[in-house]
């Protein structure tokens, strides 16, 4: 499997505070080895590190489940550039600076009256690393979060400062660049309109019901997520209805579901408190489309996730054959959630090209337990077109995960242009894309 554990050893510190805390991921499942930390203060400071070394690879908020920011040489934290958020004139533009967490963000945009058409699950994550690996929120009609990059500003593997926009054919390129292209030390978003939102659950949703009108289902309201654990055959629906949908009362049954009788956790036995507000009742956009609230641990806190994208043309068919496997995964799940991903363009979005389902595992922080349920479940799929999550864990080939992004040549060719001596380069990047 590709990137769980790796033993802590301690690491020489550069300009860097709490050390350790750099050293794994969010839910501490992943350790990283290198050899120093850094904490640059400037960009040209930033700069000057990437040029003089050997190696080296950025980390955001440790959202991570793989080793794709893992490296033997110097591991970056962006905390020392953080800056605030800036909207352009018109109000349709927002720069991010590296360090922004999604929250953090939303806040500064509802206060200007702007808005995000989504967010992740987590408003915790790092907005420049969520764009790094194609993070997305839910909806018929929303893309993943970096379709709405408009601009990334990066420092190349070469130590060069490089602003690319809406002008430059690179930019799809850049708006998934898994950190081989450089250090992202900015992104520009779209943003638009405040809107707010009501958010339902229903519980009891039958599978066969989803499969049998998958379109019904997810398409009910601006943004719907079902919760699952594939053994039970049933599962909760988390309805988040825009400005005019789901007006007045919801109804006590929906689809053969009953609307909860109060707060509900996806995490079965999880409290309900870290949760946004349900219940039908509107709040502003930020503070119901993320499943977590901000000053909350979000999820489980304890896990290892991954996630499969499926054409939505074949999503039926997966749930099917998801429910066929969810004996045998299930002593190794703690949920799942499937939701939809609208297409868009940049080059390695899970969407790209197409519209896609997306089915998200929250497993117990069991790596064995977790690579035999991820075999099986994985192969499953892999017929139906399955792409993984760049920042989550996989079983998939490397060889196959490549395949299944048409401009994976081209990506490979840019990071070769911007890297030309492969210092962003780790094993995970040489095995998805190794040089020529």
């Amino acid at each position: 499997m590709i990137g769980l554990a790796h033993r802590r050893t301690r690491a020489r510190t550069w300009h860097s505070e709490h050390v350790e805390d750099l050293l794994s991921n969010w839910s501490g499942t992943v350790t990283y080895t290198p050899a120093a930390v850094a904490r640059p203060s400037s960009v040209p400071e930033l700069q000057e590190l990437v040029a003089g070394s050997r190696r080296l690879r950025a980390r955001g908020s440790g959202h991570s489940f793989n080793l794709l920011t893992g490296t033997t040489g110097t591991l970056v934290s962006l905390a020392g550039l953080a800056g605030a958020p800036e909207l352009d004139a018109a109000g349709v533009r927002v720069r991010v600076p590296a360090g922004t967490a999604y929250g953090a963000l939303a806040r500064y945009l509802e206060e200007h009256g702007r808005a995000l058409p989504a967010m992740a699950s987590l408003p915790h994550v790092d907005v420049v690393g969520a764009c790094a690996t194609g993070t997305h929120g839910s909806g018929d009609g929303v893309g993943t979060l970096s379709g709405e990059v408009t601009g990334v500003e990066l420092v190349t593997g070469t130590g060069e400062l490089l602003s690319l926009t809406e002008e430059d054919p690179e930019l799809a390129g850049a708006a998934v660049h898994l950190g081989a292209l450089g250090v992202v030390t900015a992104v520009t978003l779209r943003v638009g309109p405040t809107y707010r939102v009501r958010q339902l659950v229903y519980e009891g949703l039958a599978l066969e019901d989803l499969a049998g009108d998958l379109d019904g289902v997810l398409g009910a309201a601006y943004s719907v997520s079902v919760f699952t654990t594939w053994a039970s055959g049933q599962g909760q629906v988390w309805i988040k209805a825009r400005d005019g949908q789901w007006v007045g009362e919801p109804p006590g049954r929906w689809r053969g579901a009953v609307l909860a009788d109060g707060p509900r956790h996806p995490v079965p036995g999880q409290p309900a408190e870290a949760c946004t507000v349900q219940g039908g009742l509107a709040g502003a956009w930020h503070e119901r489309l993320p499943h977590f609230r901000l000053e909350h641990t979000p999820s489980s806190g304890h896990e290892i996730q991954s996630e499969v994208f499926v054409p939505r043309d074949r999503a039926a068919e997966a749930i099917g054959l998801l429910q066929g496997v969810g004996p045998r995964i299930a002593p190794a799940l703690q949920v799942s959630e499937v939701r939809t991903v609208a297409a868009d363009s940049p080059w390695l979005s899970p969407a790209a090209g197409q519209d896609v389902v997306a089915f998200h595992f929250t497993w117990h922080p069991d790596a064995p337990a977790v690579e035999r349920a991820l075999a099986v479940l994985e192969l499953a799929l892999q017929p139906l077109g399955a792409r993984p999550h760049w920042g989550k864990v996989t079983t998939m080939a490397p060889e196959l995960v490549r395949s299944r992004w048409p401009r994976a040549g081209d990506f490979a060719a840019l990071a070769e242009r911007l890297d030309p001596q492969g210092r962003l380069r780790n094993d995970l990047l040489e095995a998805w894309f190794p040089r020529g």
